[in-house]
């Protein structure tokens, strides 16, 4: 990496991309039928390569001004903080975010809207030099040897202020039906990463996502379907997939739901998916079984992904079909 003359890289990802929206599009913002939304994730990728990838996020995100703007309009404010470690712990992100998004009702219901959205990231990295391993080290009893690298345990700190930004539409024709289509742009001012005199870029990263449900008769089961499409300097992520969700009661209030389905990113891992709803609390769990030739570095072991998220609503409100998947 100290030589290289070119470096690409992705960012941070996530198998349940729908369960972790503020990273997806700014422009989900707020957009979710209830007053607040709780969000959590945590991924661990290929855990057998030395903990390669491990990532973990929080997010708030809540309506704002409901009696200054139309009914039919929503205006959302969110927040997240995410924390993306890789090779052992040894190189650290810490990102803060603050986003708000505006929707537009375009029929008197708000059950068709389009919205934009806006984000703001502070990252902080940091290298811990101490935890590196290099070429010069590598013996037969493993890295034991001396590097002739010289960091002295230093380490190394970097921080950006970025700026992202995304569109959203969301509509429905019945109480059991959605469709939405977005486009998100992150790193849209192309931040610079430096740490030892090296200068880069980072590669702005386009999104391309759609996500539909609809019943699939008169009775107790859904389906649901998302797709992603996404690019970042030399890489690029194609998911495609769905879920069955089955009611396991008839209430509006307190409804309680199960979810199976599976994933697909293509040329690299099928992702089964199970999910428990209960009560305004929706839990996941996915696991990435690896196709791809990196199936044999990896010991056949791919990343675990857990989200938690919780959308408080008052039993008052009147049900709004919003994305889900």
């Amino acid at each position: 990496m100290l030589v290289a003359g070119n470096i690409s890289a992705q960012d941070p990802h996530f198998s349940q991309f729908f369960s972790s929206p503020l990273t997806l599009n700014p422009a989900y913002t707020g957009k979710f039928d209830g007053n607040y939304r709780l969000a959590g994730n945590y991924r661990n990728q290929w855990p057998s390569i030395n903990n390669a990838f491990t990532t973990a996020t929080a997010a708030i995100d809540w309506k704002i001004m409901q009696n200054k703007i139309p009914q039919n309009d929503t205006w959302g404010l969110g927040f997240m903080g995410y924390n993306d470690n890789s090779a052992a712990g040894a190189v650290n992100f810490n990102y803060f975010t603050a986003s708000t998004a505006y929707h537009k009702g375009l029929d008197e219901d708000g059950y068709h809207q389009i919205g934009v959205g806006f984000q703001v990231t502070y990252a902080n990295m940091l290298i811990n030099t101490a935890n590196l391993k290099f070429e010069d080290q590598l013996t037969t009893n493993g890295f034991t040897g001396v590097t002739s690298e010289i960091f002295n345990g230093a380490t190394l700190k970097s921080n950006y202020v970025d700026v992202n930004a995304g569109f959203l539409y969301n509509g429905s024709t019945t109480d059991r039906n959605n469709f939405n289509f977005g486009i998100s742009l992150y790193h849209i001012n192309s931040p610079k990463q430096q740490f030892t005199g090296a200068l880069f870029n980072l590669s702005p990263r386009a999104t391309i996502h759609a996500g539909t449900y609809f019943p699939l008769s008169d009775g107790p089961i859904t389906l649901h379907l998302s797709a992603l499409q996404s690019f970042q300097g030399g890489a690029s992520e194609s998911v495609v997939g769905g879920a069955f969700q089955i009611a396991l009661n008839n209430s509006f209030e307190k409804p309680a739901n199960i979810y199976f389905g599976s994933w697909l990113r293509l040329n690299d891992a099928i992702i089964p998916y199970v999910g428990l709803e209960v009560d305004g609390f929706r839990l996941g769990t996915t696991y990435d079984i690896t196709t791809s030739a990196l199936k044999t570095a990896a010991q056949g072991i791919g990343g675990l992904e857990v989200s938690l998220m919780y959308i408080y609503k008052p039993s008052t409100d009147k049900p709004i079909n919003c994305p889900k998947f």
